[in-house]
């Protein structure tokens, strides 16, 4: 018996896997099995073929065939039972009998083919022996493994007893140059000037020492940070002892990186120091006593050929109370009437109230709300809206790539609903790579090139009645349309879907109700074209 190969092959003459076990051009074995699909009949019982040079054995499996290919004066009852072998062989490999499975376990199929054939004669091994033989493990190689493991964590443990050597030797050397005293005149006053950016500062002043023989007493005074104007010189009188000072700023080097990225197209935001007390820009605190804040947020895949993928707003009503005096209230609010937005209360408030009169209160009447609450403050109410409904779509893109020449043009236009105004819109349109900034042709707004993650920026301040459409037009070397997607788009407005109001506050100890402001903000999450 000589097997010339072994092969797994689909029905319209695909070979998945197949292995060559004589010395024979590949071209040759190549022949042999693309002419099996044409010699295999319908409807016969037998599961061999032969021609006047080699003999075909297969069997079905499922919509593929296991076929040797061997000699025609080999033992045809050994080919079948090499060919049985094989048949319990593969299901013990992949996990399902299709091209898929077969093609993702090819290798671990062919390993084991070659313990059942050698040289093209049939080895003496059952299925069990076959999995051990392809999953034994080498002892030497889980030797060698550990050998090198150990060597790893040496040099590792060698490393970190460096890094402290050399730590230690930099303190040593510090204490040796500052000589272990300090004068009274240095210990009365310091400064340490630190630059953040090239134009600031911070002044730090202190002042110790053993105080007319009552004892020992020092303080420490922080003062505010500083801001200097370029160009002025600092005064002689603040000015640091020489070797007691200490600047951090930009180095040159720096500078140059920094410029470097300008060039690239990086927008670069130079490092400012907040001012004692500033709050976050995005959020600024609440001045009134109680503060509504109604946030909805919004996820959208469209097409790019058109119609919505998904659609979905997600709101939240959140309330923040200054003083604990102004917690025992209730809130009165009016929604817009959408039925398609579905509310939900928070726990501790009572449902029935809500449900019959539009008030958000706590079900214990005697409890006030919570005070001091970091963010927007306690949420209070949550509601969802799904839609398949092109029209409420606040903003459309349209992205039209053609290929002309050594050139791809690309159109692009939005076309922005009448319900809002949006604010602050950036479109993100991914590029192929580029050596150089795309060339713009045209553009409704401005435009900016991130060179790092091949993206070019189409930004619109305000989108209102006077430009509810617009375009911009762009040319770039030759690309596949598909490298143009997915575009996101992201934005806000101060209006949103559920058109919900707070409109009163409602004491419950009596009295005047408290001051109440209402922060209306609608903004994406994720907002895509695909």
């Amino acid at each position: 018996m000589v097997v010339l190969a072994a092969s797994i092959i689909s029905k319209s003459g695909k070979a998945l896997v197949s292995r060559q076990f004589v010395e024979m051009s590949r071209i040759r074995i190549e022949g042999y099995l693309a002419a099996f699909p044409k010699l295999v009949g319908t409807g016969k019982q037998h599961t061999y073929v032969e021609t006047e040079n080699v003999r075909y054995v297969y069997q079905p499996i499922e919509s593929l065939y296991l076929l040797l290919v061997t000699n025609k004066q080999s033992n045809i009852l050994e080919d079948l039972e090499t060919l049985r072998l094989l048949s319990k062989l593969v299901p013990e490999y992949s996990y399902s009998l299709d091209e898929e499975g077969i093609n993702k376990t090819a290798f671990e199929i062919l390993f084991a083919f070659d313990e059942v054939i050698s040289l093209g004669h049939k080895e003496s091994v059952t299925v069990a022996q076959v999995k051990q033989y392809c999953e034994m493990e080498s002892h030497e190689e889980r030797l060698h493994k550990l050998v090198l493991q150990s060597k790893i964590n040496e040099t590792k443990d060698v490393m970190k007893r460096k890094a402290s050597e050399i730590d230690k030797s930099k303190i040593e050397k510090n204490r040796g140059e500052k000589g272990g005293y300090m004068s009274l005149q240095s210990m009365g006053s310091g400064r340490i000037d630190t630059g953040f950016g090239n134009d600031t500062s911070i002044s730090i002043s202190s002042s110790g020492g053993f105080g007319g023989g009552s004892g020992f007493g020092s303080s420490t005074d922080v003062d505010s940070f500083s801001t200097k104007s370029k160009g002025r010189p600092p005064a002689s009188a603040t000015a640091p002892p020489k070797g007691l000072g200490m600047k951090l700023g930009k180095t040159q080097r720096t500078n140059q990186f920094l410029e470097s990225l300008k060039a690239e197209g990086e927008m670069i935001v130079e490092d400012v120091r907040p001012s004692v007390g500033q709050s976050k820009p995005t959020a600024p605190p609440p001045t009134d006593p109680v503060t509504l804040t109604v946030e909805e947020k919004l996820n959208v895949t469209l097409k790019r050929d058109g119609g919505i993928g998904s659609f979905d707003v997600q709101g939240t009503l959140a309330l923040q109370i200054l003083n604990q005096d102004d917690g025992l209230i209730q809130v009165q609010i009016e929604t817009g009437g959408n039925p398609g937005i579905l509310f939900k209360t928070h726990p501790n408030i009572n449902k029935e109230l809500f449900s019959n009169e539009n008030i958000l209160g706590l079900k214990d009447s005697n409890r006030p709300f919570p005070t001091g609450q970091a963010g927007d403050g306690v949420s209070l109410l949550r509601w969802r809206m799904q839609s398949s409904d092109e029209s409420l779509v606040p903003l459309s893109i349209n992205c039209w790539p053609s290929v002309s020449g050594n050139e791809t043009y690309v159109s692009m236009e939005y076309e922005a609903s009448q319900m809002f105004d949006l604010q602050n819109v950036v479109v993100s349109v991914p590029l192929p790579a580029l050596r150089e900034a795309p060339n713009v042709q045209q553009i409704d707004g401005e435009w900016r090139y991130d060179s790092r993650n091949s993206v070019l920026e189409w930004s619109i301040v305000l989108i209102d009645n006077s430009n509810r459409s617009g375009s911009m037009e762009f040319v770039v070397p030759p690309a596949d349309t598909s490298a143009f997607f997915p575009i996101s788009v992201r934005f806000t407005a101060t209006s949103t879907f559920s058109d919900l109001k707070v409109s009163n506050i409602i004491p419950l100890k009596g009295g005047t109700p408290p001051k109440f402001s209402q922060r209306t903000v609608l903004s994406t999450e994720n907002y895509q074209v695909v």
